[in-house]
């Protein structure tokens, strides 16, 4: 048998086709504390069942996973700029399989690749590490080897609050598991601790079941945190789920805390859904405003509070009124938040704006714009520097669409620090519905939500054997993290002024929708920065 094997680096997408660039390395610079990806990409004359074996000093922190090709209806929309891989429906390479026991099976003609990932110990000592990669079987033997070079410095913690949501409502769906279950908690627990693997920090709490992504009259699987009841005449809580949650996040490596919006999207025009003694209480048939909702939440949020405090959560939380209002919905977002604003005065209400006039109008406090209208506000001056992407943003700016090269997804690094950004969000960390949640779908077979948003948008990890699995777009995302991180060591060391007057006269100004662009440019932009860290340690 014949296979052709390359070591490539992880900014390329392995087509089975093989029409990829696949320029071949031979190592990589990282910092202590820092986690480093490649691929070896392979092409077989014969299907043959093989076995893959590490051999290093640092195999025990070295994973192995296998690249998944998953198809794509809708790589991008028709209204889109120039810088995109592939803009046809097809198969993209994405999810991340682990290669169970060392098994791979090879199949022929095509190109595949393995997804090698080092996640370098802080305390380990400077210097270069080989990691051989074998494959074996019967017929033959090849190997590649890949050498990490160490740097002399720990990479910073990071300080970026990030948020991708998290829909607990579709681990239910997909595993098709009763909420609340112990196998429930159990698939939570991978997806949160996954969630913590690729930077997320923050977590949407689903107090109640959260409204986002629901047609007008129609409902998610309900995943209700908090246990109400009506009981003489009044409103009673009990918050021992929320309390399990909030330790399991804890435990899973997650420090900040959304709470689910309190009114429903679009401009706060109902209340969420809310059960009560089984039974549904608020929805869609709720006006927002109304004093019936208004006197719960009078009664609700103080309950609340009590809790968040007796956690020691009140300095990492954060609440929502309602997802993106429009001008046409001032007067609703503001009356809505007018209900609460009084009672929540010690905490940050946060909800993404993107048109800086109603920013100025003052209906929200704590604007989070979309990365094309971010500039606007940082030049006109907005107190906390928060920015997301979603569906939306196709043109100029980054994203983590299949279409995208790579190397477009990881330069947000970059740019969420020149802009100083204190969070980053993101709506769809593991949203497995169609389009308005009208029905569930399996994300291995839809990845657009039935034709609704680009391949990418609504989901950036895949469910897999009760657990959460990831794929090449949150690992390439978090390798922009830790660009970010590198550079705030790299300040530390010879100030901001410095660094970005260097960066500027060798790669010209970089902004959300100019920078430099391809593997190369960001693969020179990284080992810049990593220069000044070297010769300033």
């Amino acid at each position: 048998m014949e296979l052709e094997i390359k070591q490539v680096s992880s900014l390329e997408r392995i087509f089975l086709d093989g029409k990829c660039v696949m320029n071949e390395i031979n190592g990589g610079k990282v910092l202590k504390g820092e986690r480093i990806s490649y691929q070896l990409a392979y092409k077989s004359d014969t299907v043959i069942e093989a076995q893959v074996s590490v051999k290093s000093d640092i195999a025990d922190y070295v994973k192995v996973s296998f690249v998944g090709n998953v198809p794509s209806e809708i790589p991008i929309w028709e209204e889109h700029d120039d810088y995109y891989e592939r803009t046809e429906p097809g198969l993209f390479p994405d999810v991340l399989f682990p290669v169970e026991n060392g098994c791979l099976a090879i199949k022929k003609q095509n190109w595949y690749s393995l997804w090698i990932t080092a996640d370098i110990p802080a305390d380990i000592a400077a210097g270069k590490y080989d990691i051989e990669v074998s494959i074996t079987a019967e017929e033959f033997s090849t190997s590649k080897t890949f050498t990490v070079e160490v740097m002399n410095a720990v990479l910073p913690e990071q300080s970026l609050i990030y948020t991708n949501w998290f829909h607990a409502d579709c681990i239910a769906d997909y595993f098709n598991e009763p909420v609340f279950s112990e196998r429930y908690w159990k698939i939570l627990e991978s997806f949160m601790r996954t969630a913590a693997r690729t930077g997320i920090n923050m977590i949407l709490t689903p107090i109640f079941t959260p409204p986002l992504d629901t047609k007008v009259g129609g409902e998610r699987t309900t995943v209700q945190l908090v246990d109400v009841s009506t009981a003489d005449g009044g409103y009673s809580f009990n918050f021992d789920k929320l309390r399990r949650w909030i330790h399991l996040a804890k435990d899973c490596g997650l420090k900040y805390f959304e709470m689910a919006h309190l009114f429903s999207q679009w401009g706060a025009v109902a209340a969420p859904k809310i059960i009560a003694d089984g039974k549904k209480l608020f929805g869609w048939e709720t006006k927002a405003t109304s004093d019936e909702y208004a006197a719960f939440l009078n009664v609700f949020l103080p309950e609340l509070i009590k809790v968040i405090k007796e956690e020691n959560i009140e300095d990492v939380t954060f609440f929502h009124i309602s997802d993106e209002p429009s001008a046409e919905q001032i007067e609703s977002y503001g009356a809505a938040k007018n209900i609460v604003k009084d009672i929540l005065k010690d905490f940050p209400i946060i909800d993404a704006l993107s048109e800086y006039e109603l920013y100025k109008s003052g209906i929200v406090d704590f604007p989070i714009p979309c990365t094309n209208s971010a500039e606007e506000f940082v030049k006109n001056g907005y107190e906390h520097h928060w920015t997301y992407y979603c569906c939306g943003q196709r043109e100029k700016v980054s994203n983590r669409f299949f279409s995208m090269p790579l190397a477009r997804t990881r330069i947000i690094g970059v740019q969420l620090y020149l802009y100083e950004m204190e969070g980053f969000l993101q709506w769809g960390y593991n949203f497995y519905n169609a389009h308005h949640s009208i029905r569930h779908i399996n994300p291995y077979l839809v990845t657009d939500a039935e034709g609704t948003f680009p391949s990418g948008d609504s989901f950036s990890v895949y469910p897999y054997n009760d657990s959460a699995i990831e794929s090449i777009r949150s690992v390439v995302f978090y390798e922009g993290l830790q660009d970010m991180r590198a550079m705030q060591l790299a300040e530390k060391l010879v100030g901001r002024e410095k660094l970005v007057a260097e960066l500027e006269k060798k790669f010209g100004a970089i902004t959300f929708e100019d920078y430099p662009r391809g593997e190369d440019k960001m693969n020179e932009i990284r080992g810049f920065v990593n220069d000044m860290i070297e010769i300033n340690i």
